[in-house]
Parts: structure tokens; C-alpha cells; sequence
């Protein structure tokens, strides 16, 4: 038995449960939705392009960057499913990121998804797998300063602003959240 099964056996497979929604963690066979999410214009615009063109660009994403977080931490990014229709509908996660020493949450929803309060419901409810069966002490969030919707949602969510960032490797400078 691996520790964190030791350490969490009330949720080995890390599967969670909202009102509405199931997260669990991505997967390899969650490689055509990667593809299709990441490259929604709103998705580049606002996070960035992953330069995901086909579905084993996709698998192999899933691979190098969701994958090995998982196995060393624990917890990383998880799809999204509706529990009626059992629909893939986005990915919510909490993510170490180069140039952030507090991890960072993150979300994105198809955009016939939005609006409809799944975002906030997914991201409030990995936030309290961070804090409450992780122990993390602070959780950060990053967003572009014209991602308004993003912005109010990361506010809902406790996170206060802090200060402007620019991530090592990039131009954008992002609104840095944090809780307190």
C-alpha cells in the first residue's frame, strides 16, 4: 500500500463527489476532451495555447505534466463530469507551477458549460480536497487581468489579490491571488 492510500484510505481512488458533478482525476482516455478544451479560443486567450494539436499530443500532455503531480503529491488536475448525462465538461485542478511558491487552483469549462455555476462548485470542492485531506496552508490563483469572470470566481472562492506576476517564460503579466 502506497502512503498516501495510508494517508487518505477514506478516498483511494480519488474520486470526489459534488451536488452535481463527479471529479476524478484525468486520465489517458480523457485525451480527445484535452484536446477539444484546450483549444476553445476562450482556453488560448485566457490560459494559453498548449500547442495540443492532435489526441496523442493531448494522451502525452496528460503523461508528462497531470500524471507525474499525481503520483508525487497527490493530487493534480481532474476532469469534470456532470452526474446527469455524465458529461466531460472541464477540468479543475491545483497545480505547482514554476514561479509560484504557493500551488495555484485552476478551472476551465467548455464554453456550453459556463454560467451555470459548475465552475465554482468543481473549484470550491477541490480547494477543500487541498486544504482538508492535503493540509495545504495557502492556495494561489493566476488569471489574465482581462478574465474578469475568472477574477470573480477566484474572489468567491475566499482568494484575496496580492499582486501582478509574470510566470518565468512568459510576457503576460496575471492577477496573483492567495488565500489568507
Amino acid at each position: 500500500m502506497s502512503l498516501k492510500n495510508q494517508i487518505h484510505p477514506q478516498n483511494a481512488d480519488n474520486f470526489y463527489e459534488t451536488e452535481r458533478l463527479i471529479i476524478r482525476p484525468m486520465s489517458l482516455e480523457d485525451g480527445e476532451f484535452i484536446l477539444d478544451l484546450y483549444n476553445r479560443p476562450k482556453f488560448i486567450q485566457f490560459i494559453g495555447d498548449r500547442h495540443i494539436k492532435t489526441v496523442t499530443d493531448a494522451e502525452n500532455y496528460i503523461k508528462e505534466k497531470f500524471l507525474p503531480q499525481f503520483e508525487r503529491l497527490g493530487y493534480g488536475n481532474y476532469l469534470v463530469l456532470t452526474k446527469e448525462g455524465n458529461h466531460k465538461i472541464g477540468g479543475v485542478g491545483i497545480f505547482e507551477r514554476e514561479g509560484l511558491d504557493v500551488v495555484d487552483i485552476g478551472f476551465s469549462l467548455l464554453d456550453e458549460f459556463e454560467g451555470k455555476g459548475y465552475a465554482y462548485e468543481a473549484a470550491s470542492k477541490v480547494k477543500s480536497i487541498g486544504m482538508d485531506d492535503f493540509g495545504l496552508k495557502k492556495i494561489s490563483a493566476i488569471t489574465s487581468k482581462g478574465n474578469f469572470s475568472s477574477q470573480k470566481l477566484i474572489e468567491k472562492l475566499g482568494l484575496k489579490f496580492q499582486k501582478h506576476v509574470t510566470l518565468p517564460g512568459e510576457n503576460e503579466e496575471l492577477r496573483y491571488y492567495e488565500t489568507e
